[in-house]
């Protein structure tokens, strides 16, 4: 046999196998165009959210200022008379108790002074003796008799003047305090309103910030504040002073917080900051990851419904805290979607998962509960 009918004849056989080869199973394999069936079984599985029931509290709103501390009272002492300085103890930093001298002047010629005073008022005394026993025989005029009275009365005041002059040189603390500046040394001489030393009243401790027209109201005076200073301090007191006149420049009100400082320990112009109460809310407090916008945007929560369907539900934040925020617009007892409140929409039938179990769940008095476990609102 030729070698190019050989060549054909294999050729051939080739052909018809490889034609046959695509209509086995071809009964198997779709057309070209069509596409398999959709498995319904996959589309009828309800999407899971997670869940927790929320149980709403009696929360104290609070807003955070910035203040600083003052002395309840500060004071320049200062001299009543003039003179030299002889004696000082005004020594900065030092606490001093009220009546303590802080320093003397110089008496000078003041005690000759009172005993010339006194000298004088025993003689105008006997001069008015004489005058009223010579009035009484009828030997001397009423108007005599009242000007040696006056005569007393003039030498009787000028003892007391010479007494108050010395006393004036003993200058004296006003109030139990710290010393915290002296502005004279021993010879200084000074004259009747120069400054002698400064002296803060650091107990109790005052600290003082600047509420907005709209908090200042909810204030209550009494009421615990918490401050924390600058210095790394925590400080707590009461509300003693809510002031009823607006700064003209800020509109602001000054609030006063009674801090007790014993030993002088907590300084005059520390920065500090303040934490006031204002007023009590019914609130939830959420972790403000879960918290989300409504097609509006509306802010709000995503909420499992006793039929198992998502409702959103718009909130007000009221308060802020590190370990959440507080909302008021739920209910007193919410089952608050946690996690994939993102990819469900409102009026979506869905699967509730506990958050802490991370079983299914049930409703029963209208919160979730994981399902076999017999107790209400468990989270």
């Amino acid at each position: 046999m030729k070698r190019s009918i050989v060549i054909a004849i294999v050729l051939a056989v080739a052909a018809v196998a490889w034609i046959g080869s695509g209509q086995i199973g071809a009964s198997n394999q779709p057309k070209v165009g069509e596409k398999p069936a959709a498995d319904l079984t996959a589309a009828s599985t309800l999407p899971s959210v997670r869940v927790r029931v929320s149980q709403a509290q009696v929360h104290v709103q609070r807003i955070v200022l910035r203040g600083q501390t003052e002395a309840d009272r500060k004071v320049n002492v200062k001299a009543e008379t003039q003179g030299r300085i002889a004696e000082l103890n005004a020594q900065k930093g030092r606490l001093t108790k009220e009546g303590d001298v802080l320093a003397r002047i110089d008496p000078d010629e003041r005690p000759a002074r009172l005993a010339e005073a006194k000298s004088l008022r025993e003689q105008r005394r006997i001069e008015y003796e004489a005058a009223k026993r010579l009035a009484e025989k009828g030997f001397r005029a009423e108007t005599q008799l009242a000007a040696a009275r006056a005569a007393l009365d003039a030498a009787d005041a000028g003892v007391k003047f010479a007494e108050i002059a010395l006393k004036y040189l003993e200058i004296k603390a006003p109030f139990d305090g710290v010393i915290v500046d002296r502005f004279v040394e021993i010879g200084d001489f000074v004259d009747v309103g120069d400054q002698i030393a400064r002296v803060l009243d650091l107990d109790p401790l005052l600290v003082v910030v600047q509420v907005s027209e709209r908090d200042a109201g909810r204030l209550t005076e009494g009421a615990l504040a918490q401050s924390r200073l600058v210095t790394g301090q925590t400080v707590e007191g009461a509300i003693s002073y809510v002031s009823q006149e607006a700064d003209s420049a800020t509109r602001t009100f000054r609030v006063e917080i009674e801090v007790d400082n014993p030993n002088g320990f907590l300084p005059d112009g520390v920065s500090a900051e303040v934490i006031l109460p204002l007023q009590q809310v019914v609130a939830h407090q959420i972790s403000p990851a879960i918290l989300t916008l409504s097609d509006t945007g509306a802010i709000g929560v995503k909420t499992v419904s006793a039929a198992d369907e998502i409702v959103f539900m718009p909130v007000r934040i009221v308060d802020e805290e590190k370990s959440g925020v507080w909302i008021t617009g739920l209910p007193e007892r919410a089952t608050l979607v946690t996690v994939g409140q993102e990819f469900v929409t409102e009026g979506q039938k869905v699967q509730p998962i506990d958050e802490a179990t991370l079983s299914p769940t049930t409703e029963s008095s209208g919160g979730a509960v994981a399902a076999g476990d017999k107790r209400d609102g468990a989270s």
